[in-house]
């Protein structure tokens, strides 16, 4: 083990539940915060975070609590597996028992609503004397808690932090790879929740694999172009932040994301198809907040503004993909052929 002794995870969903159980396994001393205190209680008395994660007994070195400050007390590394909309509140919370030599890592996928920030924004923001990073990948919580094999990507641009996560959770059925492009491992994390929306609901729709396989493609394409011009490398969107998440969120029902669009491609609205989950389905406000950014900023990204129009305008799908494939001709992959050049 490495010289972080150790970690706190804020945040007791699903995928703070795992991470927390994997560095536990690990050999490192736990602290999983959560708000809710009669859950704290019932994982005291049972060893298990019925709500999240029913089948997965906690190890014996991983402790709950809901004291953020004896959450975050001595913790080398602090993980925040938050949802976007609670995100800052939580770090303004917990900041004033955060020393500078701790460590600050997000595993959040998603856009804090109305500032279009960021996670890691937020955290360097709230916390600007403390070195910062970011996880992203495939990594559906129920099968990691499985033990089954999948990997991650840790971003900072400070290779101990890297160094010290990698260490922290790697295992034989979790591999943690390094990046140094923040906001690219991101904004794939981020971007990928509105298009697991759109395969849910072609699922729903049963429509054919070669238009989910188009559609998956073309997905790259915008999260590329969006990335871009928030200075990211679109190059990170070929990794596991970007294909690989896209992949694991588009074709699985395990994923909140693509169960809220099945939904919608059911008849449900969007309340009903939002409530019918009963978590955090993190797509639903980044599409407005991509949407936004791409309207002010004349970005084309053809599958947000469908998307748009069907959830939140009430156009019928068919009359939306009519649109898509009447569009503007573009180039397949733009960095071999620009569009000007078609």
């Amino acid at each position: 083990m490495s010289d972080c002794k150790r970690i706190a995870v804020l945040g007791g969903g699903s995928f703070g539940t795992v991470i927390a159980n994997i560095a536990a396994e690990n050999g490192y001393d736990v602290a999983l915060w959560m708000r809710n205190e009669d859950a704290v209680q019932e994982i005291q008395q049972t060893g298990i975070n019925q709500r999240y994660l029913p089948d997965l007994v906690l190890h014996e070195n991983l402790s709950v609590s809901s004291d953020l400050k004896t959450a975050v007390d001595g913790a080398n590394v602090i993980f925040f597996a938050i949802p976007s909309k609670s995100f800052r509140m939580v770090v303004e919370q917990v900041s004033g028992f955060i020393s500078e030599g701790q460590m600050v890592v997000s595993t959040t996928k998603g856009i804090e609503p109305g500032t279009l920030n960021l996670m890691s924004d937020i955290l360097r923001s709230e916390l600007p004397n403390n070195r910062v990073g970011v996880m992203g990948g495939p990594n559906l919580a129920k099968e990691i808690a499985k033990h089954e094999i999948t990997a991650t990507v840790i971003a900072s641009e400070d290779s101990d932090l890297r160094r010290i996560v990698q260490e922290a959770l790697s295992c034989e059925y979790f591999r943690v790879y390094a990046s140094a492009d923040v906001y690219g491992v991101e904004l794939g994390g981020a971007l990928k929740n509105i298009y697991a929306i759109i395969a849910g609901i072609a699922a729903a729709k049963k429509l054919g694999e070669n238009t989910i396989a188009m559609l998956l493609t073309r997905s790259i394409a915008e999260m590329g172009r969006f990335a871009e011009h928030q200075g990211a490398n679109p190059m990170t969107f070929l990794g596991l932040s970007g294909v690989g998440d896209l992949i694991a969120t588009c074709c699985s029902p395990l994923s909140r994301n693509y169960r809220v669009g099945f939904a919608f491609g059911e008849g449900k609205n969007l309340e009903q198809a939002i409530e019918s989950l009963g978590e955090v389905a993190e797509g639903v406000n980044t599409l407005k907040q991509v949407k936004r950014y791409a309207d002010e900023h004349d970005i084309y990204m053809p599958l947000v503004q469908g998307l748009y129009k069907v959830m939140y305008e009430q156009q019928p799908i068919s009359m939306v993909v009519k649109g898509l494939m009447l569009a503007e001709r573009n180039t397949d992959v733009e960095y071999t052929l620009p569009k000007d050049e078609i």
